[in-house]
């Protein structure tokens, strides 16, 4: 080989070393770049949970609740329990305490099962009217918001699942104040339908809101199709009773309230949404952990409101002396079927024998069973 050709071939050697090389350093550069992409993409995530965790914190956890308190009936089938756990559970109250922030005792003035389909995310609420005649405890049978100032969460579970069979364990209770926050930093909330009468009725509930809560909210002029309401007047607007329905209607306009600030909330940014939690978990007191909050955020945008309804559904109503005007399910073994039905879609659910006892109780206290109610 000639000089001349072993200067090219060495040349060469030099030119595709060098490619080479260049390819080694740009591979070296290319991984360096996917480790940094890697590296920002897991301190996102750790920022990202621990926004949520900081956030989440802001709930008052009841440390102090036992859920070894929290009693259960016997006898529920092995495939009645295997529907229910497709289903997580919640007891949802709303403390009539007339003071913020104080959510361990007092009466229960709403009490809401929620179920959510684990599968479809669907969410269906059962208010329990407040008013129902049920054992609150040891054989007590009196209205059923009683309690919770009786014995806290603890008991006010207890009697949702030794009169209804359920196994209910976690719970979230919240101060009216909650509602107007909530309202407020969404922009309102759009209430399908108000009559003249609720408009009216609206005032004095309003009056008292506005003392407690330091807002100068107006009133409604009228009622009418599609009214924007603020907090202080969806507030207002869930408590209102005395109108035609009594109890009944007041806790459907509870669950119009709740499903009006579930849409707003699905439909709002981010920006709301951390507003909302900095402001609302104050007014919140829970039985879930950061871990068990952080599980069912993830899904908070799956989540489809369903059907709502109110129970007992055949009931009637009668003064029981010191007891006062009561809602009599009639009868309870009927209601709690068809409650089964309802919040998992069991039709085929057969009480217990606690219930069944329960029920002939009721029946033989007030004079009302199944066919007496409407």
């Amino acid at each position: 080989m000639s000089k001349a050709e072993q200067g090219r071939t060495k040349s060469g050697q030099g030119a595709a070393g060098r490619r080479t090389s260049t390819r080694k350093k740009k591979k070296q550069q290319q991984k360096k770049v996917l480790i940094v992409a890697i590296e920002i993409l897991v301190l996102l995530i750790l920022a990202a949970v621990l926004f949520v965790v900081v956030k989440f914190s802001k709930i008052d956890k009841d440390t102090s609740f036992d859920k070894e308190k929290v009693e259960t009936n016997e006898g529920i089938s092995e495939e009645a329990q295997e529907i229910m756990q497709g289903y997580t559970t919640i007891a949802l109250f709303g403390l009539d305490n007339r003071s913020n922030g104080n959510l361990s005792k007092g009466n229960s003035d709403v009490i809401i099962i929620a179920s959510i389909n684990n599968d479809t995310h669907e969410v269906k609420m059962s208010s329990i009217y407040r008013d129902s005649y049920l054992d609150i405890g040891g054989g007590t049978f009196k209205k059923c918001n009683a309690a919770y100032a009786a014995g806290g969460p603890e008991q006010a579970i207890t009697m949702l699942n030794t009169n209804l069979d359920l196994d209910i364990t976690d719970y979230v209770t919240v101060d009216f104040n909650a509602v107007v926050e909530c309202v407020d930093l969404l922009g309102g909330v759009v209430i399908p339908e108000v009559t003249d009468d609720e408009a009216v009725l609206m005032y004095g509930y309003m009056d008292e809101i506005n003392r407690l809560t330091k807002h100068n909210s107006k009133y409604l002029t009228s009622g009418g199709t599609n009214v924007t309401m603020d907090g202080v007047q969806a507030c207002a607007y869930a408590r209102i009773r005395y109108t035609a329905g009594d109890d009944y209607r007041r806790t459907e306009r509870q669950r119009t309230v709740i499903a009006a600030m579930i849409e707003k909330a699905q439909q709002s940014n981010l920006k709301t949404i951390n507003s909302l939690i900095d402001a609302l978990f104050g007014d919140i007191k829970t039985s879930y952990t950061n871990t068990d909050l952080i599980a069912l955020a993830a899904q908070v945008f799956n989540y489809k409101l369903g059907e709502t309804t109110g129970f007992p559904f055949e009931k009637n109503t009668k003064k029981l002396g010191s007891k006062g005007d009561c809602v009599i399910p009639c009868d309870l073994e009927s209601n709690v079927k068809e409650l089964h039905a309802f919040l998992y879609d069991d039709t085929a659910y057969e009480p217990t024998d606690a219930v069944k006892n329960k029920s002939a109780q009721i029946i033989s206290d007030t004079g009302y069973g199944q066919g007496d109610g409407f």
